[in-house]
């Protein structure tokens, strides 16, 4: 093998360490039986929520992840695999790889890698099933909400008593 081929290995291996780094969500997929339309699609849906969906030879991916300090990803390192990095969002893309999986069989969840740390494939679909950062943030506010809203019926309750007790 040529020394220029090496370390255009070595470079890649490098990059897909860095991926796995760098992102705060990565799940691994064998999308064998998906037609060439259907992984159109899908790439399109991850690329649209920033999410980098990538084929790797698996032995330049296990060199990556060992670097990575992954060594629990080489078992599911085998066939053909395609991987979802997401730098910024933890759910998007678990979800939207999950609800692909719903309607396209051939699409199987291998293992995720969440925050750094290896996930099985119920973990990663416990995370497709939470709410997107907007659900949790509008949940959040009603929640921070009804205790003002009590308080303020409160309040009112107490002045409208006083002006009683006053008239």
């Amino acid at each position: 093998m040529s020394s220029a081929i090496l370390e255009q290995k070595k470079q890649l291996v490098e990059e897909i360490t860095e991926k796995f780094k760098s992102s705060v969500s990565t799940i691994i997929v064998d999308y064998r039986g998906l037609n060439v339309a259907e992984v159109t699609e899908l790439r399109k849906q991850l690329r649209e929520a920033g999410v980098e969906f990538k084929v790797f030879k698996n032995s330049l991916t296990r060199r990556a992840a060992e670097a990575a300090g992954l060594e629990g990803l080489n078992d599911v390192l085998v066939g053909p695999n395609a991987i979802a990095f997401s730098t910024e969002d933890v759910v998007a893309p678990a979800k939207i790889l999950n609800n692909f999986a719903k309607d396209h069989e051939a699409l199987e969840i291998k293992a995720g890698v969440i925050e750094g740390n290896i996930t099985t494939v119920e973990e990663v679909k416990a995370l497709a099933e939470l709410p997107s950062r907007e659900g949790l943030l509008s949940m959040l506010l009603s929640v921070l909400q009804a205790p003002i809203r009590n308080f303020a019926l409160a309040a009112k309750a107490v002045a409208d008593q006083k002006e009683e007790q006053g008239a």
